[in-house]
Formats: structure tokens, C-alpha cells, sequence
């Protein structure tokens, strides 16, 4: 069964429209997932849910089993994932409690999460040019356009280690890179997500101005989750409008770049690929290596 992933805080599953929903503990070869994953019906399109910091929040960014997390989503059947996550504007135009639908990342990222699926004798690089699918990202547009949600296209996101919120030099030197928004996660969903063939995309929740704008206060933790407050209710919303979209678009053929993003991109030989880490990507890879890649 092909299922539509969400990733986000752990109370987005509660909305109209959801149904049959249930609890799935998925196992995988790289550890616990993040928290169990609730799968269900969205307005009867096949749905799945991860929180990304745990139920109750119990991971903070560098401590989230990234890996895990997009190897159970994938095991259950998504191939398509919409990423809820709340950011730090860059901009002036983009006001806290508006959405960015990025398409571009900075990696500022400090080495310790594990960003592939191919390491130990398995060598993979796939194309990363384009971080986010861009079919995805057009069906969630015009979702966003047809629930009058207020929100913005494009953008750059920069990925910072966390959990601290940046200083304000750090968060000056960022606008001169031109970023539109600054987070802790989405770089290193995005990345696994390539490479586990699924197609993935950002919504981020603006909450504040980051610690770059002169007449705004520095970033609290209140002021964060005062303004996450507003915009779960759009999240939601945009998440119900989306899922149709995208189950149409399955429907009738859509098959995007990042669904077929391993062919090729394997440079190890197969007879010099351990049987550990063959068996430790074999979710993604079988289809290549018994020769059926359709």
C-alpha cells in the first residue's frame, strides 16, 4: 500500500478527516524510530504519521535517529512526504505565523547525525542539486493557494546543529547568504529521503524573527510555541488539501525524479558490498539488484 508521510509534531495526526488510525512499531536496521508511527485515512487516502521529536518532545535535533525514522516510513509504504517544521524567518516579508515552502538548504550541520544510508561497504551519491521534489512542492502550492493559506514559495533554509537558537552575529552573517528561513532538521530529512526514493518537501512554520531584527525581541522558547500554536491549525489545513493533490497525481502516473534517485547510483561493486550493509539497504535497493527497476 502507498501512504502519504508526515513528519512534524506529534499532535498534527489530530484533525478532521482522519480515521482507522493506529499505532504501527516499526523496527529497522538502524534503530528506534523517533516514536511509533500512526497510521491511517485521511479523508480516505492512506496516511502516515511520525512525530519527529518523539511523543511529549524527547529528542532534541542532534539526537533524532534520522535514519530510523525514514526507513520505517519507507517500509510502510510512503513515497511521498510532506515535512512540517517550525523555522526562524530571515526575512522581513516573511512574518511569524506565515508558511515557506523552501526549496533550497545550507548545511551547517556540525557531523554528528548519520546524513546517509550508505556507508560500511556500500558507496552511494545521489543527486542532491534539487533538495526538495518539485512536483511535490507545485501540488502543495496549489493546495495552499485553494485554502487561501498565507504563505510563501522559494526560499533557502539553513540547517543549524541546535539545540541552542543561533547568536546574533551567526544570525546576521546568515542574511547575507540570502537564506529565507533557519532550522534544525529538514537538511537531514531531505538528504535520507533522496536517497530512500521519496519524494519530500518542507512546510516551515515561521515563528519568529530569529535574533537578527532590531526591533523584535530575542527568540524565547514562549514566543515559539505562542506562534506554533497559530500556525498548526494552517499546517493542518494545508496537510488536508495537500493529500488529494498528491494521491491524484499518483493516481494518474506521477512518478518524480527522486523516486527513481538510486538507479546508477551505486559506485561499490556488488560482490565487494558486505552482507551486513547489503542487508541494511536492501528496502531501497532490491529492486535494482534483482535486476527489476521499473
Amino acid at each position: 500500500m502507498k501512504r502519504i508521510g508526515v513528519i512534524g509534531g506529534s499532535g498534527l495526526y489530530e484533525m478532521e478527516g482522519v480515521q482507522n488510525l493506529k499505532e504501527v512499531q516499526v523496527e529497522t536496521p538502524f534503530g528506534e524510530p523517533s516514536d511509533a508511527v500512526l497510521v491511517g485515512d485521511l479523508d480516505g487516502h492512506p496516511v502516515a504519521f511520525l512525530p519527529r521529536h518523539g511523543r511529549g518532545h524527547r529528542f532534541n535535533p542532534s539526537e533524532i535517529n534520522y535514519r530510523a525514522n525514514i526507513w520505517a516510513l519507507k517500509s510502510l509504504g510512503v513515497d511521498f512526504i510532506l515535512s512540517i517544521s517550525a523555522v526562524g524567518s530571515m526575512r522581513e516579508e516573511i512574518v511569524p505565523g506565515q508558511l515557506v515552502l523552501v526549496d533550497q538548504f545550507i548545511d551547517r550541520t556540525r557531523g554528528h547525525r548519520s546524513h546517509t544510508f550508505f556507508d560500511r561497504g556500500c558507496v552511494a551519491h545521489v543527486a542532491f542539486g534539487q533538495p526538495i521534489c518539485m512536483d511535490l512542492l507545485g501540488l502543495i502550492q496549489q493546495a495552499a493557494d485553494s485554502i487561501e493559506v498565507p504563505h510563501h514559495v522559494g526560499g533557502t533554509y539553513v540547517c543549524i546543529e541546535g539545540p541552542q537558537f543561533s547568536t546574533r552575529a551567526e544570525s546576521l552573517m546568515y542574511r547575507t547568504w540570502d537564506v529565507s528561513v533557519i532550522g534544525m532538521t529538514n537538511l537531514t530529512e531531505a538528504k535520507l529521503a533522496r536517497e530512500a526514493e521519496i519524494s519530500y518537501a518542507t512546510i516551515a512554520m515561521a515563528t519568529d524573527y530569529d535574533v537578527w531584527h532590531d526591533g523584535e525581541d530575542d527568540v524565547t522558547v514562549e514566543q515559539v510555541i505562542a506562534t506554533l500554536r497559530g500556525n498548526v491549525d494552517k499546517a493542518k489545513a494545508l496537510i488536508r488539501a495537500a493529500v488529494p493533490r498528491i494521491h491524484q497525481a499518483r493516481e494518474n502516473g506521477l512518478v518524480t525524479a527522486s523516486h527513481n534517485a538510486l538507479r546508477n547510483a551505486v559506485m561499490t561493486h556488488p560482490e565487494k558490498i558486505p552482507a551486513k550493509s547489503r542487508e541494511r539497504v536492501a528496502l531501497f535497493m532490491d529492486r535494482y539488484w534483482s535486476g527489476d527497476s521499473k
